[in-house]
């Protein structure tokens, strides 16, 4: 593991993204509440959120931090028939947050998945990635569109 005791505590933020694509009658079952499992995107939200507090336990060599903020938001998209998700996560730290607003938005996107499976197996996750981090060393830095 990278030594970061030198490095100085700063606010570290990090913004990460991705959707999952399915059928528009799995979107309409989402949309309307009448999923079996329950309310599909509170559940999804609760999964990312806890994700991001456990990212050492699941990315070898990541440094176990303590989160101090964590935003998912999901996003229902009708007209391209998908969830988009959207993670925002912050520390005061010697390192960045930027594995566990990943890690939220993929498991987020995997718990719609999970809920969702029985009625459609064909869904795809994809475009998993970081928008932007801000915080440490090299200072700020924001995905060009």
């Amino acid at each position: 593991m990278v030594d970061v005791g030198d490095k100085e505590v700063t606010h570290r933020l990090a913004v990460a993204s991705g959707k999952i694509s399915m059928r528009s009658e799995t979107l309409a079952l989402i949309q309307e509440g009448g999923h079996k499992k329950g309310d599909v995107l509170a559940t999804a939200r609760i999964a990312g959120i806890m994700a991001a507090k456990h990212t050492a336990d699941l990315v070898p060599l990541c440094h176990p931090i303590t989160v101090t903020k964590v935003e998912v938001d999901l996003t229902l998209d009708p007209q391209a028939n998908c969830v988009h998700c959207q993670a925002r996560v912050e520390t005061r730290s010697q390192t960045g947050v930027e594995m566990e607003a990943l890690t939220a938005v993929q498991i987020a996107l995997l718990t719609v998945y999970d809920m969702c499976k029985a009625v459609d197996r064909g869904m795809t996750i994809t475009e998993i990635r970081l928008l932007e981090k801000s915080g440490g060393r090299s200072g700020t830095w924001v995905r060009e569109t």
